[in-house]
């Protein structure tokens, strides 16, 4: 037996969780505390083990709390409705400012403005991929400045082999032990000792 499960649609309005709490949209958070309880205690499932929709209401009034309890997401859910939840919870509730003004009307005739006054937005691309990827169009340092150079891992990686084949000396292949302890002498240079007796 399948369950159906009612989806709702998101709102900007930011009214219905006022209205399942049954508080004003200013009331005070003791108000909304006061009405939660009040609701929570009447459709509690403990109350109504025989009524599945009092389970479903309980969850809906615990969720309308959670989020009318919390400032930022009330402060969300008063401007945006049920969409700027969702799209906090998609995005990070710091941008749902920028979301909105993003998809507003006047940042979309901005965007196709941009495009139709450059010609096409291929121009941004080019003008991208040519200064960041192959590098040809990329402006030059100023002289006196020192450039920046990209060593790549295999050349610095050979560079540290041919390093230590010129100096001749063998790699460490052991582990230093817990019995071996660092002194510094009299003249200030470090000494090194063990007490493994290698030497």
């Amino acid at each position: 037996m399948a369950e159906h499960q009612r989806q709702r649609s998101l709102s900007t309005a930011g009214e219905s969780l006022y209205l399942l709490l049954g508080v004003e949209k200013v009331a005070t958070p003791d108000d909304i505390k006061r009405s939660y309880r009040k609701l929570a205690l009447k459709f509690h499932p403990d109350k109504n083990p025989d009524n599945p929709e009092a389970a479903d209401k309980f969850k809906e009034i615990n969720s309308a709390h959670a989020i009318l309890n919390d400032p930022t997401k009330r402060n969300i859910y008063d401007k945006y409705g049920s969409l700027g939840l969702y799209v906090a919870e998609q995005f990070g509730e710091e941008n749902v400012n920028t979301y909105f003004v993003l998809s507003s009307w006047w940042a979309k005739a901005l965007f196709v403005f941009c495009g139709l006054a450059t010609g096409c937005y291929f121009c941004c691309c080019l003008c991208c991929c040519c200064n960041c990827c192959c590098g040809k169009c990329k402006p030059r340092p100023r002289e006196g400045q020192e450039q920046e150079f990209y060593v790549s891992p295999e050349d610095l990686e050979a560079q540290l082999q041919s390093d230590e084949r010129e100096a001749g000396g063998d790699p460490i292949m052991l582990q230093p032990s817990a019995t071996e302890t660092t002194q510094l002498t009299s003249d200030g240079h470090h000494s090194y000792h063990t007490d493994t007796g290698f030497n």
